[in-house]
């Protein structure tokens, strides 16, 4: 589903494709998509709600409220302790090339990064100084998903990569004991991806004393009329979720296994409903996500529902990666990656468009000066180098001829 609005309109509102290739039913407008990582952005500006409510500052310590996290450790090599982390997992340059980023492309690299790292010897050394909020709103905890040079200690805590819907146990026990475990590097000290969003899920769920599922709802979605969004579908839209396949090699699709993990059907019907993760859980519409993208656009506000202030908006979208690389052209905002540079990036758009994507080869972006809210949904894991997000992109500018 491909859905395109400028100045609050929709221009482009299409569905392709079938929703379910084996039975021939086509795709809808109202489809529900897994958004993987698209759910970080919502993490994200809830994060900011509570602080300009007054419950929290982006800079202070995480241990303030999970104190778990007050003295945390750094995997490093034992040959040479002040050694950084090898590249790869969580790496400075993740991804490849103009595609979006998601945490597809990061998985990849992480997961190959694993086979080289879990003979070595490692030995954690207490971090450098406290993981702030704001580390882990813009990636710079050290916190990757399990598969950097302790990756043989998150496996055996049972904690590695990004899928969670099959967990039985709630997000703030996943995260006590992620607690424990050495990182991957010193907080501020490079980019890394990872359970950022699902330790700050944890740390919403602390200081509003409600199930993340809860106050989203509660504080989100219904006042931005966000109704067909959830952690797990409802057994009664069942039908309207669509399926996951599987790019092949030689450029065909596979169903992917049912329920499978990352690669697969996932947990999102049947599963134990139990985990919400703030980090890649959410299931919505192409519509509902940009109704969401609208009220950043709109800076904080939405048919005179306010979320949040301008400046809140304003201090999101802007790069605060200052002197840590990330992607050539990119920065990172608080919980958006953002354009800094259109010509070092190589591909159509604008200083200041910020957006991300997800595992399932969905993407998104918001163009303040071109006015423009653009979502795209499909679930195609993995991907094996689609360049249908780079074609979406020019398909869209091509277009775009009145400013």
């Amino acid at each position: 589903v491909a859905l395109v609005l400028r100045d609050g309109q929709a221009v482009v509102n299409e569905a392709f494709g079938k929703l379910d290739v084996e039975s021939g039913i086509p795709m809808s407008h109202n489809a529900l998509f897994r958004m993987a990582s698209q759910t970080k952005a919502i993490i994200s500006v809830a994060v900011m709600m509570l602080q300009e409510e007054g419950e929290l500052l982006i800079s202070d310590p995480l241990g303030k409220y999970l104190p778990e996290f007050s003295q945390t450790t750094v995997a490093v090599r034992r040959k040479d302790p002040a050694a950084h982390p090898p590249d790869g997992a969580g790496s400075e340059n993740p991804g490849s090339g103009g595609d979006e980023v998601s945490e597809e492309d990061m998985e990849e690299d992480m997961e190959q990064d694993t086979e080289r790292v879990e003979t070595r010897d490692w030995v954690a050394v207490p971090a450098s100084r406290p993981i702030t909020i704001r580390d882990l709103l813009m990636h710079t905890a050290g916190i990757s998903y399990g598969y950097g040079l302790a990756a043989e200690a998150w496996q055996e805590a049972g904690i590695q990569g990004w899928y969670l819907a099959d967990r039985d146990e709630p997000i703030r026990e996943i995260v006590r004991r992620m607690a424990s475990l050495p990182f991957d590097a010193h907080p501020g000290e490079r980019f890394v991806y990872g359970y950022a969003n699902d330790i700050l899920g944890a740390l919403i769920e602390e200081i509003s004393g409600l199930p993340l599922d809860r106050f989203l709802q509660e504080r989100l979605f219904d006042p931005l009329e966000m109704h067909e969004t959830w952690f797990f579908v409802p057994e009664e839209q069942a039908a309207r979720l669509a399926t996951v396949y599987s790019a092949t090699e030689d450029g065909g699709i596979v169903r992917a296994p049912d329920p499978g993990r990352s690669v697969g059907q996932g947990h999102y019907l049947a599963g134990p409903r139990t985990t919400f993760s703030g980090g890649a859980g959410l299931v919505s519409t192409a519509a509902d996500y940009a109704r969401f993208l609208q009220m950043m656009l709109n800076g904080g506000e939405l048919d005179g529902r306010r979320i949040l202030s301008p400046r809140t908006v304003e201090l999101m979208t802007v790069d605060h990666l200052h002197g840590v690389t990330f992607r050539p052209g990119l920065g990172i905002g608080l919980g958006f990656d953002v354009v800094t540079n259109p010509g070092v990036r190589g591909v159509p758009g604008a200083v200041g468009d910020f957006g991300w994507g997800g595992a399932y080869h969905s993407t998104y972006w918001v163009s303040p000066q071109d006015r423009l809210v653009v979502v795209f949904f499909t679930q195609l894991i993995p991907s094996h180098g689609s360049d249908i997000h780079g074609k979406l992109r020019t398909l869209l500018y091509q277009s775009l001829i009145d400013p």
